[in-house]
């Protein structure tokens, strides 16, 4: 997988990118990350990117010339079409089958945001996706970027150390995830539920699978309109007062 990010920040990205996971990934040329200064396409002498709205209005907007131009360098660069997504609230909303349709690809550009916005020519002319994190707005789109990257890294073969890891989290098979335990069995006098003390494999992946049901009622119940229930998780459900 290669990333490439074009931004006015690069240092934000290269920083950000540089530790825990996605840090060893890039170590290990499992991935790869660039991040490309869009200030370097400016024709400017003073390498601005940015001027102010036509219409009026408060702030500055980025330009479409550097924008394109890094777009173009770096399409013929990869020597391909690679989907360029744009970091932006009015996209739709970032989620884990995002993540898996995003995996699938060999590079993703992201193209970061700032100001005011991005002059829309640009987006016209370069930008495959539209995707947002969330339902607010950020001084810029490096940390969205940096959020994506991280969860479609997750599923690149190699990343994880341990493949199990990123299999049973949350949102894998819509539900959320299961409560963790560690050693020592009781802290402070909380103890470790016995079941998973049990060694009984069976019993404790139905424990863990009630859990996850209980956990998603409770805090996303939206998510099991994409859940397949069986009868056992519909009366486990129930029991527990809630009609799914």
């Amino acid at each position: 997988m290669n990333f490439y990010v074009l931004t006015l920040f690069p240092e934000m990205i290269e920083s950000g990118a540089k530790t825990s996971i996605i840090g060893r990934a890039i170590n290990n040329g499992i991935i790869s990350l660039e991040a490309v200064n869009i200030r370097d396409y400016s024709t400017d002498r003073h390498r601005h990117v940015d001027d102010y709205p036509y219409g009026g209005g408060a702030g500055m907007v980025m330009q479409a010339e550097p924008i394109c131009l890094a777009c173009e360098a770096l399409k013929k660069r990869i020597g391909k079409q690679p989907r360029v997504i744009y970091m932006t609230p009015q996209g739709r909303t970032f989620n884990q089958d995002i993540a898996k349709e995003l995996a699938s690809e060999e590079e993703l550009v992201f193209l970061c945001g700032h100001y005011e916005g991005v002059d829309e020519r640009a987006i016209e002319m370069q930008v495959t996706d539209c995707i947002s994190i969330g339902d607010y707005v950020l001084t810029g789109g490096e940390l969205p970027s940096l959020v994506i990257m991280d969860a479609v890294s997750r599923m690149v073969p190699g990343v994880l150390t341990n493949e199990d890891s990123g299999m049973n989290e949350s949102f894998e098979g819509n539900l959320l995830e299961y409560p963790q335990y560690t050693r020592p069995e009781e802290y402070n006098g909380s103890r470790v539920p016995d079941i998973l003390l049990s060694g009984h494999h069976a019993n404790i992946e139905r424990w863990r699978r009630n859990q996850s049901l209980l956990r998603t009622a409770k805090w996303r119940p939206d998510l099991f309109e994409k859940v397949s229930l069986d009868k056992h998780d519909r009366k486990f459900l129930r029991e527990n007062g809630f009609d799914i």
